[in-house]
């Protein structure tokens, strides 16, 4: 097994087309081809199914491919470290749809040198999130865990060989348009929200209640309306004086301010956190984005804390 063919199987997968990763390998598909037979023959297990949505890994490429993602990263980063022509340096995080995440990755963008560095965020579904981390396209992943989700969240973590490590403990929050006949209140409670539509965002094909984004996903609502963007959830709000429930934490650079945080009738709290490979250490961008990270959460008054990892569920 060479490094090589892990390569070439990680570019199929990642195209779902023989032909397409030739093309970006800079071979042909007759040898990619052989290639992948080789390594085949050689782990005496298939890799690849070719169907009419493309190249679909089997169970066993599936397994494969998570060995030869960590093994084409380490071998990246020993290039990118030993290399005299050093190439650009990569950091991404996946986030669940957080403005203080977006903001802490704003200012860190803004302290480098972007011709030096490739750098990428991108707010999307749990799963996605869990999936980017674990398969080396993110380094991080912002995400939360409450009362409700954290056994199913654990394990499914653990299965995934991730680490969910805490930076914020906050209480519940109701967000809502600025203009909701609601806006001036104190403190909201589920009675009074029941005549407005709850507002979610979609989890795709993933919608166990654990990979929901918002507190309080078992609850029957009367109204739900499900996007896939903040933007739409807010203009959501706006127009239909929908609600969401989440941690509260504004960030004015990056939200809207069209819409206001109300705290929620509830004792419950969110801890937000991030998620990592356990098996690799975090780099030095990395943590500098969670310091960021953390300042973002204390600037907005929010309680940074210094929780023991929950290491009894992992």
């Amino acid at each position: 097994m060479t490094l090589q063919q892990l390569n070439y199987v990680v570019k199929i997968s990642e195209t779902k087309s023989m032909n397409k990763a030739a093309k970006k390998l800079y071979v042909t598909q007759s040898a990619l081809s052989s290639t992948i037979k080789a390594l085949e023959d050689e782990l005496g297990a298939q890799i690849f199914i070719r169907t009419n949505r493309g190249m679909v890994l089997t169970a066993d490429g599936e397994k494969l491919l998570s060995y030869a993602r960590q093994i084409v990263r380490l071998s990246d980063m020993i290039s990118e470290d030993f290399s005299s022509e050093r190439s650009k340096k990569r950091f991404s995080v996946s986030t669940q749809h957080y403005s203080f995440a977006v903001a802490a990755f704003v200012k860190l963008a803004s302290e480098l040198s972007l011709s030096s560095y490739e750098l990428s965020v991108s707010e999307t579904k749990t799963a996605d999130i869990i999936e980017n981390v674990r398969g080396l396209r993110s380094d991080l992943g912002i995400m939360y865990i409450d009362e409700f989700n954290r056994a199913p969240m654990m394990k499914t973590l653990k299965e995934n060989e991730l680490e969910f490590v805490p930076v914020v403990d906050c209480p519940v929050y109701v967000f809502i348009s600025k203009d909701h006949p609601l806006a001036g209140k104190e403190r909201i409670s589920f009675e009074e929200l029941s005549e407005y539509p709850c507002l979610a965002f979609d989890q795709g094909e993933n919608n166990a209640f654990y990979f929901s984004e918002e507190v309080f996903s078992t609850k029957k609502y009367q109204q739900i309306i499900k996007t896939c963007d903040r933007a739409t959830m807010i203009e959501l709000m706006i127009g239909l004086n929908g609600y969401t429930l989440g941690s509260g934490i504004l960030v004015n650079d990056v939200s809207d301010t069209r819409f206001v945080a109300v705290p929620f009738d509830s004792d419950d709290v969110m801890t937000i956190g991030y998620i990592h490979r356990r098996d690799l250490p975090l780099s030095d961008l990395a943590v500098r984005y969670l310091e960021l990270l953390r300042a973002e959460c204390e600037k907005k008054g929010a309680s940074v804390t210094v929780l023991e990892k929950f290491s009894d569920l992992m």
